[in-house]
């Protein structure tokens, strides 16, 4: 059973909890959305650590975050999960769609009271039993793609692909505050290094980044590294290792100001990661490093961008960790990563 084309929807609710990789993958549902339905509310539930990319959304109607610490406690699920579940039906949703495909986004989405419930076609821990499964055309592509097939099942034309993410007046000040008190000018040509990954076999070597920016600052380009405040030992390494310490943006921004920090780069190099994802999204070119994960699936998408995949012939085997011992992404060489630059950079 499919949706009806002929259905007009007018408050639709959005899964997608989490990571910050994936939340960038489902925003141009929001943006599909409310082009096919322009009168239809809109509301997103989300974890804490993707709320800033929602913010200020004009796609997006209202955010409900589930505070998932919350329920890792007996008395949480007695104390926060019931007022949860009547916030959800409070908003009388006839249309529900789970873009997490987990077990929990599952529930989320049924315990809405929507009367029609989608997920996408990858689902997981039995979330089909809970709302409908959608394969679309792309179901083998790109996640984004896979994602926005939930859309067109709904008898949308997705005519273009948008991103929409809105950094305020404010969060471009404090970025550039930010830039500008560890010595970084956004107007100057600067490439953006991320060597942090919650999987340690995403990570490209430090000494390969530090490398990676004395080539550049000897092409008249400026290395800024950047990362969360768990990434400080990664940057330190680079930065001990570097002829010429790149500058050090790791656990100086929000979110949203890193945004505009990467919306100004000149291109941005790291592995499968939310900021990556990010990067792509805003159209910054890309040179994304690969090694457990697909690039069909989860490589930058758009056009002017470059992945590079490890040569092991285990690639893309979805591991966190290697079961080989081996470090993943130590086979693509500074020289790679430089020549990609070079092409994506003209």
């Amino acid at each position: 059973m499919v949706p009806r084309a002929d259905r007009t929807y007018t408050n639709i609710l959005i899964v997608k909890l989490s990571a910050i990789g994936d939340v960038v993958h489902a925003l141009p549902v929001a943006y599909a959305l409310k082009q096919c339905f322009p009168a239809a509310r809109i509301t997103w539930v989300v974890e804490k650590p993707a709320y800033d990319l929602l913010a200020n959304n004009p796609c997006i109607d209202e955010i409900i975050v589930f505070d998932k610490p919350k329920l890792k406690k007996v008395s949480g699920i007695f104390t926060y999960a019931p007022g949860f579940v009547r916030l959800l039906r409070s908003r009388r949703f006839d249309l529900a769609l789970d873009l997490q495909a987990l077990f929990k986004s599952g529930a989320i989405a049924y315990m809405s009271g929507a009367p029609e419930r989608y997920v996408y076609c990858n689902t997981r821990e039995l979330s089909d039993k809970l709302s409908r499964r959608i394969c679309g055309p792309h179901q083998d592509g790109h996640v984004v793609e896979r994602y926005l097939d939930v859309v067109r099942a709904l008898g949308c034309e997705v005519k273009q692909v948008v991103f929409p993410i809105h950094i305020t007046d404010g969060e471009r000040q404090a970025a550039a505050k930010a830039a500008k008190e560890a010595g970084l000018d956004l107007d100057s040509p600067y490439v953006l290094l991320s060597p942090g990954a919650n999987w340690p076999n995403k990570r490209w070597p430090t000494a390969c980044f530090a490398a990676l920016a004395d080539k550049l600052r000897q092409g008249g380009l400026v290395s800024v590294v950047s990362g969360g405040p768990g990434d400080a030992a990664l940057a330190a390494e680079i930065a001990a290792a570097a002829a010429t310490p790149p500058v050090d943006l790791t656990g100086k921004t929000s979110l949203k100001q890193l945004t505009h920090i990467i919306k100004h780069a000149r291109a941005f190099v790291g592995g499968d990661t939310g900021p990556m994802h990010l990067a792509a999204a805003l159209a910054t070119p890309v040179v994304a490093l690969h090694g457990p994960t697909d690039t069909i699936r989860n490589g930058p998408y758009g056009s002017g961008h470059k992945a590079l995949v490890t040569a092991h012939s285990c690639a893309g085997c979805w591991r966190r960790a290697c079961p080989k011992g081996l470090d993943c992404l130590a086979g693509i060489t500074v020289e790679a990563v430089h020549d990609a630059l070079n092409t994506i950079l003209g």
